[in-house]
């Protein structure tokens, strides 16, 4: 077996707001795989800022991988778990190289076409009238589940926002979820949240910084409004401290990224741990190419979740690979006679 990898940039089509800064390009990898006239592929999306594995040893740990791709999965996996977005590259790359089409992951009735995944419409941060334009858009293209990004303007400001939706739309017709990013200070996060829980909201995710446990652990005890844990799970390598995490902090959801929690099976993980605490979960890619939301979305939909996930950031770049991918009526869709165009 051969591999080797190139890196690749990412253009957003404008600049997306988050809480950490504005981005304009995102940065990603891939490896591939050759065997016996197969091809795998897989994408590392390496998340600058938010990734554990943003170091200086990032691509010479991935020039590492494939000189040494003779020692296979398991063992890969293994010596690169501080490295979660290369885990996921290469599960999605040896999965690939087990099929005929290097893009089917996980065969299911959705890379068939004959099923979808619900998933919400993502509202980036911006002014006022830049986030009630994105809001109306993915109300008319029939999203009944919208994810607002808070923390960057006025918070009454965001406030007069999702009442601005709720006067129009009950929580029977759009569920509403917001994502803090880590914004709020601990001292006032829980006043903010009994703030949101009269909007009737489905969860706010990560409410303040990760790494706080014991303030988590206590709003997630007084909360009105249920919170979903995501940052708090990166760099959480360790079955045990994934299992004690959840014991301490006892969130209402986790929502986990494959890129930054490692791949398939440190989600599976991750999985395991929150069913056996009745913790709900649902699945988000974190701006990857269409090649990483593709596997992310085949191996969303073999879980079996109904739940609205967050699989539609294909669309934000200007430079995506054209694939069978497709967000159609508040779902995310896979049409089977749509081939793939993949050119670096």
């Amino acid at each position: 077996m051969k591999a080797s990898y190139q890196k690749y940039s990412l253009n957003f089509k404008q600049p997306s707001g988050t809480s950490r800064g504005v981005l304009k390009t995102k940065e990603t990898w891939f490896v591939f795989l050759e065997l016996n006239g197969k091809q795998g592929i897989g994408e590392c999306g390496l998340f600058r800022g938010l990734s554990i594995d943003d170091t200086p040893e990032y691509e010479d740990t991935l020039k590492w991988t494939c000189t040494n791709i003779h020692l296979g999965l398991e063992t890969l996996l293994e010596k690169l778990i501080e490295f979660p977005s290369i885990q996921f590259g290469l599960e999605t790359a040896f999965k690939s190289l087990e099929n005929d089409n290097a893009f089917n992951i996980f065969t299911s009735k959705f890379t068939k076409g004959e099923d979808s995944i619900p998933i919400n419409g993502l509202i980036w941060m911006g002014s006022e009238t830049f986030m009630k334009t994105q809001i109306a858009d993915k109300i008319e293209n029939g999203f009944n589940c919208i994810k607002m990004k808070i923390g960057a303007i006025d918070f009454e400001r965001e406030i007069n926002l999702l009442k601005s939706i709720r006067k129009q739309f009950s929580s029977t017709d759009i569920e509403l979820r917001v994502d803090a990013n880590g914004a709020f200070c601990a001292s006032e996060a829980l006043e903010k949240l009994k703030v949101l829980s009269d909007l009737d909201l489905h969860s706010i995710e990560q409410p303040i910084k990760q790494g706080q446990i014991n303030e988590m652990a206590s709003l997630c005890e007084k909360t009105p409004l249920p919170i979903a844990l995501d940052e708090e799970l990166i760099g959480v390598f360790d079955v045990t401290k994934k299992q004690e995490l959840l014991q301490t902090i006892k969130p209402q959801f986790i929502i986990l990224k494959p890129s930054l929690v490692g791949g398939f099976t440190g989600s599976d993980e991750w999985i395991k741990f929150a069913e056996s605490q009745n913790i709900g979960w649902w699945i988000t890619s974190a701006l990857e190419s269409n090649v990483g939301l593709n596997a992310i979305a085949q191996y969303t939909y073999i879980k079996e979740t109904k739940m609205p996930q967050g699989l539609g950031t294909g669309g934000l770049f200007t430079n995506n690979f054209e694939s069978p991918l497709k967000v159609k009526n508040g779902t995310l869709q896979y049409r089977k006679n749509t081939n793939w165009k993949f050119n670096l």
